[in-house]
């Protein structure tokens, strides 16, 4: 299914968004902006772009796995959820960040990524007495002693 999305350039630096077929469905964003950090400096990272996501659909970003490595910051939300109401010119994109040590991130460095997803669909908890399935062994095990 290919679904649509407006996308508006604030910068004329950076390359445009693309997928790469076959590759992996999650597509690079880039810094729209040079910017020179401290070691435990915050900086929200232009991305150059605004979005109109179709409706019922929201965007996930995370940094690149290459993130840390290179540039030693940390994306401080972990994750980041943009959902269609973020649709306007001026809503632009941006990375919140924390340098770990002092770095410098360049125009048109691809630091972070995004996919496209349907919202979650309306669900209802039902609450039990058992969920009936045999314990795997708790938190971040594979059952394996």
């Amino acid at each position: 299914m290919t679904k649509t999305i407006k996308i508006l350039y604030h910068s004329d630096k950076i390359e445009k968004l693309q997928y790469i077929d076959g590759k992996s469905d999650w597509i690079d964003l880039r810094s729209a902006e040079d910017v020179s950090l401290k070691a435990g400096e915050f900086h929200l990272i232009d991305l150059g772009i605004s979005v109109q996501l179709p409706e019922g659909f929201e965007m996930i970003t995370a940094p690149r796995s290459s993130t840390f490595k290179r540039w030693g910051i940390i994306q401080v939300n972990s994750i980041g959820v943009v959902d269609e109401s973020y649709c306007g010119d001026n809503d632009v994109l941006r990375m919140p960040v924390l340098a770990t040590r002092d770095t410098e991130i360049h125009v048109n460095d691809r630091v972070c990524q995004f996919r496209i997803l349907e919202h979650q669909p309306r669900i209802v908890f039902d609450e039990v007495e058992t969920l009936g399935n045999t314990d795997r062994g708790g938190f971040g095990s594979t059952g394996a002693n």
